[in-house]
Order: structure tokens, then sequence, then C-alpha cells
């Protein structure tokens, strides 16, 4: 399906700045000579789909009100300071506010076609469910958490209580004072530590692997619960750790996955539902064009 100059005014320009906010999050005038051809390639394909919707069978008795249009126009209207503003940028965007309340009224009528044709898919049963979860059983497990505290020392050869011996030694000092008594880790933590985290007596609060620098993250998953650790370097100095809690890893039953696994279902059917309705919209638009 090709665009015409006449189709164009519709809603064209409407699918060309959505098309420009959604991948650069830039108005239409700020985009670079290639990202101005990806956002019209992309522009032209949705426009193209929404015409093939609309023009479709289904959509013959879809009625969007007056209403429905003033409110999707408010949400519009309220990102800005006023109707100026508001009108400025719909004109710098090829735009004024009766094009934009009629590309409003198609996007409204095409979502409410979509949403009928997906109401036609097959509905979930309970084996489809089990089968999902059986198959899938490594996205129902809860890991392993730690409840973690540490302290920093910073190295920094500028300051003499911070360069690079003098750091270890402090930071081995404070190791000494530690071992076997790991309950004052967070009273020297408030009155050593150099990282923010001192306020709340070095707590890092309750990680998985992966969410701390990977110098970190290896040591304290290593550790026994109630274990301190011995002094760790990262890219943000010397640190020592303390593994307050440990947190087992869990598989999550089928009764508590089964409504998120339903829902993660049904939308799949219905998005298979909604690509073989528009595949055969298509088909039967070129077998039209070619006759």
């Amino acid at each position: 399906m090709t665009l015409t100059v006449a189709q164009r005014p519709a809603g064209y320009a409407y699918h060309l700045l959505r098309a420009a906010l959604d991948t650069y999050s830039r108005n239409l005038a700020q985009l670079q000579p290639g990202e101005l051809d990806k956002v019209r390639q992309l522009a032209r394909k949705s426009f193209e789909i929404e015409s093939l919707v609309l023009e479709s069978a289904e959509a013959r008795d879809v009625y969007v009100s007056p209403d429905e249009v003033e409110r999707a126009f408010a949400r519009v209207a309220e990102r800005y300071a006023d109707a100026e503003e508001l009108g400025e940028d719909l004109r710098r965007n090829g735009l004024d506010e009766a094009a934009l309340r009629e590309a409003l009224r198609r996007e409204l009528m095409f979502d409410s076609v979509m949403e009928r044709v997906g109401a036609r898919s097959v509905a979930v049963n309970d084996l489809d469910v089990r089968l999902f979860y059986e198959l899938h059983r490594e996205r129902f497990v809860v890991p392993e958490r730690r409840v973690a505290r540490h302290i920093l020392v910073t190295v920094n050869q500028d300051y003499p209580e911070n360069a690079p011996e003098a750091a270890l030694a402090r930071i081995r000092g404070l190791a000494g004072k530690l071992r076997g008594r790991e309950n004052r880790f967070a009273s020297l933590a408030r009155r050593h530590s150099e990282c923010p985290t001192a306020l709340e007596g070095g707590k890092l609060g309750t990680v998985t692997q992966g969410q701390l620098y990977p110098e970190l993250d290896a040591v304290l998953f290593r550790l026994a619960e109630g274990e301190l650790s011995d002094v760790v370097e990262s890219e943000l100095g010397l640190h020592l750790l303390l593994c307050e809690r440990i947190e087992a890893g869990r598989d999550v039953p089928l009764a508590k996955a089964r409504d998120g696994i339903r829902q993660i279902l049904e939308q799949r059917k219905r998005r298979n539902c909604q690509k073989a309705w528009l595949g055969e919209l298509r088909r039967a638009a070129d077998a039209r064009a070619v006759s």
C-alpha cells in the first residue's frame, strides 16, 4: 500500500511525530538526516497498517465518541503550559488541533478494532499454563539474596591518609578490630567508611548476584552468614564486607505463578491472532492491487 498526498494529512504527520518521539525522544526538527529517514520509514509502516485496519470490515461498526477524542486530546494538551505552547509545537510538526483530533480518533478506532480481533483468540486452559511453567522453570526461581554492609576507604595519592599504603593500613586496622566482633561493624562503618552508606552503618541492603561491583559481588556470595571478608579492592577503593544474612533461593510454586502465566499466554495468543488477521488484510490488499 503506497501513501498518496491525499491520504497523508489524515494522520501521517501524527505518525511521523510519534515515531520521532518513540525512537529518539525528539521532535522532527531536532532529528539528523539519517534519523529522519528511519522515522519516515516507521511512520509509513504504522500509517499503512492503521489505514488497512480502519478500512477493514471489522472497523465498520466501531464508533469513537467525541468525548473520547476530547479526553485523548486533553491528555496531550496537559503536557504543555498552555494552548499557545501546544499550538506552536503542533505547527512545528505539521499539525494543528483539528488534525491532532482526527489522528487521535483514528488511533482510538485502531485500538478498538485490534482489541476486538485479539478477543477472538482461543482461551488459555490449565494445561497451557502447566506446560509453560514446566518448560520455563528457570523463570520461576527467586534467586539467593544476601543482606550486606561494607566499609570503604578510598585511595587518593593527593591526600596522605588516603595514599595507597596508608589506606591499606587503615582498612587492615579496621579489619583487625572487627575479627570476632562483627557486631561492631555498623558502628565502625559510621565512623570510618568514606561511602554515603556510612550514614546507615554501611548498609548495602538486600542484594542479588550482579548488583554490586564484580569484585564485591564475587566475594560477598562466597561468604558464610555473619562472616567478614578480607580486604577487597574495587574501582571505588578498598572495602570490608559483612554478610549479615543469607536468604536462600527458592522455586515459585505453580499455584503462585499461575495468574501471571495465564496473563502472559493470553497476551501472546491475542498478539498472534492480531498478527494473523493483519497478514490476511495485507494479502487481500496486495491481491486487489494486482487485479
